[in-house]
């Protein structure tokens, strides 16, 4: 079973190097079930069908059944946007079968990705003694976050109620949810501004409101999924800090903005942030799955997730870095690394280079917005979600005009939601998404 042959190696390799080529990659379409089952059948059996055979399904079927997030028109929910050079480090991850739990056996790994972690520390300005490690995705982040930041209410006398909750506001986004039914813990939800913003006042009110629980935890959001906007984090920073609460950063969309100049001054506050999250594969060019989550104090999540067993003593005895006791997992791929392997070859400032960029697409797509009489800007862009509506349109016609422009294979631009309300929105991340994307796309809303 371990006998690949070299023409099906040459083969993957050869499907990997026309895949990279592509510019820009095809945007493709799902496929119903039922048609998959036509053309792909039952594709496990006892004898197998052979790697050419299966490369071959995937390539001719699976594949174009798959839309490609890192298509410039590729625009609904929060899309990928990898760099080649990441890519092709994923490549070498998966090849190199590297273990990324512990430093006993994946040293290099963790040492390379420390210095990412070690970077993301510097822009926030958190002390150098901060550090975390790469999870799957945000959910896991806040999770793993929440739990150390229980743990340390718990072990320092914060238990007073029969039920622990934290803040967060009524635009955070539904991993928190997840994370409270896990954890049997309540959500206190606090209102948000005008503006869609949590503020310090809206904390205190929440806070002034929550006397039958014990709040271990304040959420701030940097960057909503929905709008894109930046809580005022210097306000609920002061607040969980004067409360001696912890303060959690939900990032894992919009923190990577604070790379941009122009939207920098948004991320006042994240400094104070006890724990944050950020996701590479989101807006930092990096392949799926890969959330950065990063603890002040390291030593609090060590305590609180570290697992303990006769054959792990070795490692959790043994003084070092390992990424496994930081976080809900135990193994894990060292997904860090196609980020640190791209910016290594790129250097930060091309980073700096690609955020602006897209937050300057998005103020360009705005105005092209305000200049089309059917058009409405529901809510001025923060960073590089643009969420607009067609006038006198219903829900009906967003899905009609969205299903037809895949089916073009133009773009893929789904309708989403406000108060009840369908509209639609842009979430610009990938550096190739030109105004003339933008253009073509609601001149198609003109068209249809």
């Amino acid at each position: 079973m371990h006998e690949v042959t070299g023409d099906l190696r040459e083969a993957v390799f050869e499907y990997a190097r026309t895949r990279l080529s592509y510019s820009p990659p095809p945007l493709d379409s799902p496929k119903a079930e039922a048609e998959l089952q036509t053309l792909a059948g039952q594709t496990i059996s006892e004898s197998g069908m052979g790697g050419s055979a299966a490369l071959t399904l995937f390539g001719e079927v699976l594949a174009p059944s798959t839309i490609s997030t890192d298509h410039p028109g590729y625009l609904s929910f929060i899309p990928s946007a990898p760099t080649e050079a990441s890519k092709l480090f994923d490549l070498i991850v998966s090849a190199s079968a590297i273990y990324g739990g512990s430093w006993m056996e994946g040293a290099g790994a963790v040492y390379a990705e420390n210095q990412v972690i070690e970077w993301l520390v510097r822009e926030t300005g958190l002390p150098k003694s901060a550090g975390g490690v790469f999870v799957q995705g945000g959910t896991i982040g806040n999770l793993s976050a929440l739990v150390a930041a229980r743990f340390y209410a718990e072990k320092n006398g914060g238990r007073k109620s029969s039920r622990w909750a934290f803040i967060c506001s009524s635009e955070a986004h539904s991993s928190l949810k997840n994370a409270a039914r896990v954890m049997d813990v309540d959500i206190i939800a606090a209102k948000v501004n005008a503006e869609g913003q949590l503020t310090g006042e809206a904390v205190e009110q929440a806070l002034s409101n929550s006397k039958d629980v014990d709040v271990f935890a304040i959420v701030a959001t940097s960057g909503t999924t929905n709008f894109g906007i930046v809580d005022r984090l210097d306000e609920v920073g002061q607040v969980a800090k004067q409360n001696q609460i912890w303060f959690h950063v939900d990032g894992a969309y919009g923190l990577a903005g604070i790379l941009a100049p122009s939207t920098r001054k948004l991320f006042a506050g994240v400094e104070l942030a006890d724990s944050f999250i950020v996701d590479p594969h989101k807006w930092l060019f990096a392949p799926f799955d890969a959330c950065a989550l990063v603890y002040r104090n390291p030593e609090i999540a060590r305590l609180a997730h570290t697992q303990h067993g006769e054959y792990l003593e070795t490692l959790t005895e043994s003084g070092e870095w390992n990424p496994s006791d930081y976080a809900i997992n135990l193994t894990r791929r060292p997904r860090g690394l196609p980020l640190w392997f791209s910016l290594a070859t790129h250097g930060v400032a091309a980073y700096r280079e690609a955020v602006e960029t897209n937050c300057q697409l998005a103020r360009e797509a705005a105005e092209l917005i305000r200049q089309r009489d059917d058009l409405e800007l529901v809510r001025e862009p923060m960073l590089s979600v643009v969420v607009f509506k067609k006038k006198n349109w219903k829900q009906a016609d967003y899905d009609r005009w969205s299903a037809k422009l895949l089916e073009d294979q133009i773009a893929f631009v789904v309708p989403s939601s406000h108060a009840g309300e369908p509209n639609l929105r842009f979430a610009i991340v990938n550096p190739t998404t030109t105004i003339e994307t933008i253009r073509e796309i609601l001149d198609r809303i003109d068209r249809d």
